[in-house]
């Protein structure tokens, strides 16, 4: 058995944001594997089976900072090792379109982390969606300061314009990443994924 679980916010205005792309992903893959979802644990569930493996999708619906209640009730109700945990995240420090899978680590100021990383620990599977930073979108030669005011107003901001066409390929990406990390292993997953270059 395995968990997947997406970070995002409930509601109609966090949608679209940046910061719900790990629903978006629990989203396409309920879609490609024919799941319904039910509310439960402090979230939104369902079941499906791929690369023969039973797999549990999960959308906590505590808002990003409880994010942990959600994932470890699921697991707890389910008996999921910890290693068979994915939690697929947006990442500021990623270009956009760009993926990375990883074990553990540190949260980095992402709420949601820190939420799962106080409740179950930090050793589970991380796939990690890049969202790009607000610095990187300043002219050439102008430095931004790591201002929160501007992250916030980056993660809780909707994908615009060309920028939406690039999140659409990356959350197709993150799914099929989640796939085979399942099928094949976190090594083969890296080597397929950290390769792609965000188009």
């Amino acid at each position: 058995m395995w968990l997947v679980a997406g970070l995002g916010n409930p509601g109609q205005e966090y949608a679209q944001t940046r910061h719900n792309v790990g629903f978006m992903v629990v989203d396409v893959l309920a879609r490609r594997h024919h799941v319904s979802f039910a509310s439960k644990f402090k979230g939104e569930a369902g079941q499906c089976s791929f690369s023969g493996q039973s797999i549990v999708l999960l959308k906590p619906q505590t808002y990003m900072n409880l994010s942990g209640q959600s994932v470890q009730a699921a697991m707890a109700f389910y008996k999921v090792p910890l290693e068979n945990i994915v939690v697929v995240h947006d990442e500021l420090d990623i270009e956009l379109g760009a993926i990375k899978l990883k074990v553990g680590g540190s949260p980095g100021g992402h709420n949601g982390l820190k939420s799962i990383d106080q409740s179950i620990g930090p050793n589970y599977y991380r796939i990690r969606a890049g969202i790009g930073h607000p610095r990187s979108k300043a002219p050439e030669g102008v430095v931004v300061p790591k201002d929160r005011g501007n992250v916030v107003g980056h993660v809780l901001g909707a994908f615009k314009g060309a920028d939406r066409d690039k999140a659409d390929r990356l959350v197709d990406a993150c799914a099929d990443a989640v796939e085979q990390l399942v099928r094949d292993g976190l090594e083969k997953a890296q080597a397929k994924f950290h390769a792609l270059k965000p188009t």
